[in-house]
């Protein structure tokens, strides 16, 4: 996983370096879509010079180069995703976790558009709710 690590940075424009690659690697092969205090919590007993600074950074890098991307739920929830392929995304208010919906039709920017005078560049789609898990806990609440 760590050839397709640096393979995806290289593609990307972006020099490989022993923390970039397990940080892609971990992003890779964790489909939770972790926080930056999640990476870094991960990441810290096998990378004992990496700081917090260093994992926003570097998942910054990677979102601004297509590497990775970055999904801004709130002011006080961002996460990053490894699979950068269009697709929707759910946020669970009760647990705080992010699923992948890959059944569900995602935008697609194939290129900038104009649309009503403004220069769209990205697009993002996610939806926010309850997740299963969460409502088969409410109902059994309920029933006991």
């Amino acid at each position: 996983m760590k050839e397709k690590a640096i393979e995806r940075l290289l593609a990307s424009g972006i020099k490989p370096s022993v923390q970039r690659v397990e940080i892609m690697t971990y992003l890779m092969t964790h489909f939770t879509h972790p926080t930056v205090e999640e990476v870094y919590k991960a990441l810290c007993p096998t990378i004992k010079t990496l700081s917090r600074t260093t994992v926003y950074n570097t998942l910054r890098l990677f979102s601004e180069h297509n590497a990775a991307t970055m999904i801004t739920i709130d002011e006080h929830r961002v996460c990053y995703d490894g699979d950068t392929h269009p697709h929707v995304h759910f946020f669970c208010k009760e647990c705080g976790r992010v699923f992948d919906f890959m059944d569900e039709p995602a935008p697609v920017l194939t290129q900038k558009r104009d649309i009503q005078g403004h220069l769209v560049d990205e697009m993002q789609l996610y939806y926010k709710g309850i997740c299963s898990d969460c409502l088969a806990k409410t109902e059994e609440q309920k029933a006991g």
